[in-house]
């Protein structure tokens, strides 16, 4: 039921091959996903989130800034505070070690969110059709 936030393959960061500069979970002067703090079985203190809601920034060395949002609704539970250390974690292992952020959404809403999931075929068949389109 947990989703984990990731840079997709097809990302800019990670396909033209740009070094990454810094990333900045400070979203707004009041907002910082960093300090989010989740305790017990309820996931108390957890940030909640909406589809739209900035996880954070990250900045390439050629000055380029991309926003990342959660993409779905539900709770903060964590953040990979380790790609702040080292940024290049999210372009060398973008799905495991260099992961963004964990969010659980709510238990009524998750049956519909994976639904609404591509499977790893069909996300290969659009980005087959945007680069046939951009082209």
């Amino acid at each position: 039921r947990i989703c984990v936030i990731t840079l997709a393959e097809a990302h800019p960061l990670l396909r033209s091959g740009k070094t990454i500069k810094n990333i900045n979970y400070q979203i707004s002067a009041n907002c910082s996903r960093l300090q989010n703090k989740v305790s017990g079985k309820s996931k108390r203190g957890a940030q909640f989130l909406t589809e739209l809601a900035p996880l954070c920034r990250i900045s390439s060395s050629d000055g380029e800034e991309y926003t990342i949002y959660s993409c779905i609704r539900g709770r903060l539970i964590e953040v990979n505070e380790n790609i702040l250390s080292n940024p290049a974690l999210l372009q060398e292992k973008p799905s495991t070690e260099g992961y963004i952020a964990v969010v659980l959404p709510k238990f009524e809403e998750s049956k519909s969110i994976t639904q609404g999931l591509l499977t790893q075929k069909e996300y290969e068949e659009v980005l087959l059709k945007r680069r046939s389109s951009a082209s």
